[in-house]
């Protein structure tokens, strides 16, 4: 798979989907990307000089190395961390690395907008090891050999530059509009729910199962995949596992699952004790590489076998909630569902009967619609 082309590809036909009679209206434009998905590109063409690394891939062979350079049980101290992902590039390549940059999709994504190479946002550097706290790389990374491929970070939302005149002439978006730096999926998912208050929680069941927590305490503990973005002067906790939709895709089509979910009875508790993975390894609430998918015993009735996916996907939700609170975090008191698993009335009722607290689809469910109030933030600041 063609990952960079069919990302830009991506973006361009969505410019296109923007009805003409809107284009000169727009004003801002941001992008939500996958937390850890990381491209290698020259610094002088932005061309990606590496096949991309993706949010859930590993890089066991970095780890000792990042372990032996970084605070203890720091975020970047996992397998699928940025930092773990350009070590292990840094160790492979000889030739490229004096003209290399490190971005994230949603910055490649938006420096083809912009096209001014270099810059991310503090909440997509996270996971390269950028303290968002005191604003900086922090100098246990800055005395690497490889911290000369880390772009510069700014707050997301923030204006970059105005659209590239080609790409504004090509498609007719207003000599004014500009480009701000975006964010990672599950915040533009959390901006989106615009839950505000602390005890205030997101879970967004897309392909994964990503959880954020509003909490006035910064918790960050790689041994459990927990770590924390800023949000203003809160912090989102949180983390990311390996199960979610992409699973339930497996076994079965959209179809399949309205149907049998209808059939499912949500007050009555499934017998089946499954952890629900689509390969070996796992992220949060347990950090396990070697996490093995357990699938079995598969009853005969279908209905009977998305019962119990649903259930232990909700009880992974549930552990990792759990995990917050002992590690210090506000307790959760309120959860919105953002993301596909969001549609799923009976999987609501599941998660609420789990989880033992109140459960709701958020009104926005897409992190889309969180990277558009990023944008309309970014708007607004530049036209003060």
């Amino acid at each position: 798979m063609d990952w960079v082309r069919s990302w830009r590809a991506a973006l361009f036909s969505l410019l296109e989907d923007v009805p003409v009679h809107l284009r000169p209206l727009v004003a801002s434009i941001s992008i939500d990307g996958t937390s850890a998905t990381t491209l290698i590109v020259d610094r002088n063409t932005g061309e990606p000089l590496w096949r991309p690394f993706l949010y859930n891939e590993s890089c066991p062979d970095a780890l000792p190395t990042v372990k032996s350079v970084a605070p203890a049980n720091h975020t970047v101290c996992s397998g699928s961390s940025t930092l773990c992902k350009l070590v292990s590039w840094w160790n492979i390549e000889e030739s490229n690395k004096k003209s290399a940059l490190l971005l994230h999709q949603a910055d490649w994504l938006l420096w083809l907008l912009h096209g001014k190479l270099g810059v991310s946002d503090y909440n997509n550097a996270l996971k390269v090891g950028y303290d968002p706290a005191s604003d900086s790389y922090p100098p246990w990374l800055h005395s690497q050999p490889y911290s000369q491929l880390l772009p510069s970070v700014i707050a997301p939302g923030t204006s970059i530059g105005n659209l590239k005149e080609d790409i504004r002439t090509q498609f007719g978006f207003h000599e004014d509009c500009i480009v701000c730096a975006g964010t990672t999926d599950s915040i533009a998912a959390f901006l989106a729910a615009r839950a505000t208050q602390p005890g205030k929680a997101v879970t967004s069941l897309g392909s994964t199962l990503a959880i954020k927590l509003l909490s006035t305490t910064r918790i960050d503990d790689a041994r459990f995949g927990v770590y924390s973005h800023r949000l203003d002067d809160k912090w989102l906790v949180g983390g990311a596992s390996n199960t979610g939709g992409a699973v339930l895709k497996q076994f079965f089509t959209d179809e399949q699952l309205q149907k049998l979910s209808e059939q499912i009875n949500p007050m009555e508790a499934s017998p089946l004790d499954y952890y629900p993975l689509k390969a070996v390894g796992e992220r949060f609430p347990v950090a396990d590489p070697n996490l093995v998918p357990r699938l079995h015993p598969r009853p005969e009735s279908d209905v009977e076998y998305l019962h119990g996916i649903l259930e232990s996907i909700a009880h992974i939700e549930a552990t990792a909630y759990n995990l917050l609170k002992d590690l210090g975090a506000t307790q959760v008191e309120e959860v919105f569902t953002a993301g596909g698993g969001a549609k799923n009335e009976k999987w609501t009722k599941i998660r609420e009967r789990v989880l033992g607290l109140p459960v709701s689809r958020a009104k926005q469910t897409e992190a889309a619609y969180g990277a558009a109030l990023l944008a309309l933030k970014g708007a607004q600041h530049h036209s003060c």
